[in-house]
């Protein structure tokens, strides 16, 4: 039997640097893609979408953030190396404690096991590729 299909729900968070977002690029093998996602993750069952944002910032970078605001919520539905997804997500604003982090190109971060980099880029570079933000509705909210 294979994979049960289902909407998740999820928590991302807009950490702003002037007008750029601190971002986890990506590529889709399927459709030879980038794509570029701000830093976030599941909601925990009991957990609230907020909770969910700082829990999620805190485990993959290590640090703190504050000031967390909803800006609104996106249903996106995807294909992602030929895999369906579904998602409910809360777009949330926030920002960093430490403020020393703006002043980083990119920070180390781990999801499970897995290492990567989180960037910041500008909306032009999102905008131009080769790494495209997604959920795309999030352009709205910005």
């Amino acid at each position: 039997m294979g994979k049960k299909e289902r909407i998740r729900p999820i928590s991302i968070c807009l950490l702003r640097r002037g007008d750029e977002i601190l971002v986890h690029e990506s590529y889709d093998s399927v459709k030879q893609r980038g794509f570029a996602r701000p830093l976030g993750g599941g909601i925990d069952f009991g957990e609230t979408s907020a909770d969910a944002a700082v829990r999620e910032i805190k485990e993959e970078l290590g640090f703190d953030i504050t000031g967390v605001t909803l800006l609104g919520m996106v249903e996106n539905i995807f294909v992602c190396d030929g895999e369906p997804g579904h998602e409910i997500v809360f777009v949330y604003d926030g920002r960093f404690v430490d403020e020393s982090l703006y002043g980083r190109e990119s920070l180390t971060a781990m999801e499970g096991k897995r290492q990567f980099e989180a960037v910041w880029r500008s909306p032009q570079a999102l905008r131009a590729g080769p790494h495209y933000l997604v959920p795309e509705e999030i352009w709205d909210l910005l």
